[in-house]
């Protein structure tokens, strides 16, 4: 058996053409397709899922998002639903996104609807390095999304063989090291 690679994280949102339209303008994602005809509901997919009674699958749309992970995005109705989790809570807290230009990303993110927990800061300890940079976000239904550049070695990389993934180009073309 061969591991290769998360393949798409998905993410229920409370409305499919906002979410598309946030995905579209602050990260550029593309729709792939929907994958429903028709809602999906029933105790087989309750089971399969782990969701509560009644809950129904509204819409699921596949989109692609750069070189990374796929994103799925549900809509789910018929049952009550908490908001999202905070990167304190237990569970999937947050989704990364590699930008080349952090500064612009953050720009188009905000104007495509997210807000902003901070301005860029500096990575810290084993991400440390030259230029490289994140800061956390928040998309317009709650979930926090963390945008991060590290176009220099990172500090960490001194003490391992072992790298992090990285985009195997960056916006000018050149490939990078990994």
């Amino acid at each position: 058996m061969s591991i290769r690679a998360i393949e798409h994280i998905g993410i229920t949102v409370p409305d499919l053409e906002q979410a598309t339209d946030f995905f579209t303008r602050a990260f550029g994602a593309e729709k792939i397709y929907d994958m429903l005809d028709e809602p999906l509901s029933g105790p087989e997919v309750e089971a399969g899922l782990g969701i509560p009674a009644g809950a129904t699958i509204e819409s699921i749309r596949m989109m692609r998002l750069g070189e990374g992970p796929n994103l799925e995005l549900f809509v789910y109705s018929g049952v009550a639903q908490r908001e999202p989790v905070v990167p304190s809570d237990y569970g999937l807290q947050h989704f990364c996104v590699y930008v080349d230009d952090i500064d612009q990303a953050a720009a188009q993110l905000q104007e495509a609807g997210g807000t902003l927990l901070s301005q860029p800061n500096d990575l810290p300890g084993g991400d440390a390095g030259a230029g490289n940079r994140y800061l956390y976000a928040r998309t317009p239904w709650g979930s926090t999304v963390e945008l991060v550049s590290y176009p220099s070695s990172q500090a960490y990389e001194a003490g391992t063989q072992l790298r992090r993934w990285r985009p195997s180009r960056v916006s000018d073309g050149t490939k990078q090291e990994r």
